[in-house]
């Protein structure tokens, strides 16, 4: 008799990365994968194989997310495991807020990773290769900016005036279908082909200034360097169209800096709807494959 296909389900996260050395499990180094994987070996120790995570996007160290995505697999042992009550008095809870609740409770109070949701993901779903755009924000408190240090971790202060009409210009010649190889670290075997869909610029009411930046997906440090190339045309250090040109040149340049990751968080992934997302994922690894 065949054994129950696995249950895949999705969950949301969000976390503060200042003190992750990014996404991805390392041995001896802290980071979110890991953290989670090990909360993950606790709630399944007896109840082999342990799941491992598969996430929409993996951050660099000390980059934040609010809106970050993972699926893992479930057996029907372990969905059953989850659905027993766990202590004596404890009411028994669907096992997706069953695992919500453990791995939360596991972390603890204090912790700097959080699991805002779990759900049984629709059929076909992957994490990783189902989104159809990423949308990050990027916080810089200018010269002339309220600088809330409550807010330091999350928020770049930078020691002159931007001017953020000059960012926007440059932004807009950014948008679309290209090569980002002059906005990427380069890693082998990876394009660096992406749509930028959206990046703007504006100061909320403290006069922060904070970028906005969605693409289909974001290659190695991109989203960096594009904020960087955005803080030096604000800052007068380069001119507002050369940002497209540099670009264009798909070539590493030393006329901008990658800005630090304490300002950047990932705020959403953006999925279609349930009926389409295996589709998605089909076509996702088929352009990675080529």
């Amino acid at each position: 008799m065949n054994e129950a296909a696995p249950t895949r389900l999705r969950l949301d996260i969000a976390y503060d990365g200042s003190a992750f050395t990014g996404w991805a499990k390392q041995p001896g180094i802290r980071t979110v994968q890991g953290e989670l994987e090990a909360a993950l070996a606790t709630v399944f120790r007896r109840h082999a194989p342990l799941p491992l995570l598969t996430v929409a996007g993996r951050t660099d160290a000390g980059v934040h997310a609010t809106g970050q995505v993972a699926h893992l697999d479930l057996s029907s042992e372990q969905l059953a495991l989850l659905a027993r009550p766990h202590g004596r008095r404890a009411p028994s809870l669907e096992p997706t807020t069953a695992l919500a609740r453990r791995l939360n409770g596991i972390a603890g109070l204090k912790s700097d990773v959080y699991v805002s949701r779990v759900r049984v993901a629709p059929p076909g779903f992957d994490a990783r290769f189902s989104p159809i755009w990423r949308r990050y924000e990027y916080r810089i408190a200018d010269s002339v900016a309220e600088r809330n240090p409550l807010l330091r971790g999350h928020t770049v202060w930078y020691p002159s005036e931007l001017d953020v009409d000059a960012m926007n210009h440059a932004a807009r010649s950014l948008l679309g279908l290209h090569d980002w190889a002059a906005y990427c670290r380069p890693r082998e075997g990876a394009t660096t082909i992406r749509e930028l869909q959206e990046f703007t610029w504006e100061r909320d009411s403290t006069g922060v200034v904070i970028a906005k930046l969605r693409a289909d997906a974001f290659c190695h440090s991109m989203v960096r360097a594009l904020v960087g190339a955005g803080v030096a045309v604000g800052s007068g250090k380069l001119e507002r169209d050369r940002a497209a040109g540099i670009r264009d040149e798909a070539e590493r340049t030393s006329e901008f800096k990658v800005m630090p990751a304490a300002g950047l968080t990932l705020v959403e992934v953006g999925y279609p709807d349930d009926a389409e997302v295996g589709l998605r994922a089909a076509q996702t690894r088929a352009r990675r494959d080529a």
